[in-house]
């Protein structure tokens, strides 16, 4: 039986044989959109890989990688703060995991414990407190939410940078290209002109 550490080299080498052959064969080759558009669908970076901007990689991965930090951070904070909303409206004594929060660690409970101190908490300090931690709650699950949809449009951001990069492979920047602004008079409805802008391209042979 084969150990499950080789199976899982064999399968790392051939992925990295598989993609070493693509850039080789990029090498030679003009970038086409469609193509450039799949492999960054199929896998993020592949298009920048196969459009020669390698340079762009890292860029790919550090989005990913920051924003996947954020919805784990975000995600991890508001479970907290759900279960500790959760322990402070119940009646259990034992549930008491919001006096771990950082900013209630060094609070008094017998001044807001309306469960485990009933003789000596204060009504406005219980409810300024569990605002609070409806307020945490309310934070963390945005930007929770506010992370995914921002992994979801990193993604499509890259998809349309490999599209882009290959459609403008080959687009003239010489300087025989040139691009001017200059002002123009404009008919206006009742005889009157106006002053504009128009632009003009012109190709030098």
């Amino acid at each position: 039986m084969v150990p499950v550490f080789l199976y899982r080299s064999v399968v790392i080498l051939k992925t990295i044989q598989k993609i070493l052959i693509i850039i080789i064969l990029q090498l030679f080759c003009k970038p086409d959109p469609m193509k450039a558009t799949m492999m960054a669908v199929a896998f993020p970076g592949l298009g920048q890989i196969y459009n020669r901007k390698y340079w762009k990689i890292p860029l790919v991965y550090a989005g990913f990688a920051g924003l996947i930090y954020s919805a784990g951070y975000n995600s991890k904070n508001f479970t907290t703060y759900m279960i500790a909303y959760q322990d402070f409206r119940d009646n259990i004594a034992e549930t008491k995991s919001y006096q771990q929060l950082p900013w209630l660690k060094d609070i008094d409970p017998t001044t807001y414990d309306p469960v485990l101190y009933p003789q000596t908490y204060q009504a406005s300090a219980a409810s300024y407190y569990k605002d609070q931690l409806l307020r945490g709650i309310d934070y963390y699950k945005r930007y929770r939410d506010l992370s995914y949809i921002g992994i979801g449009a990193w993604y499509l951001f890259s998809i349309l940078d490999a599209n882009v990069d290959a459609s403008l492979f080959n687009f003239d920047v010489s300087t025989n290209l040139d691009i001017a602004l200059f002002p123009v008079q404009i008919s206006l409805p009742g005889g009157f002109t106006g002053a504009g802008v128009n632009m003009g391209m012109t190709i030098t042979f």
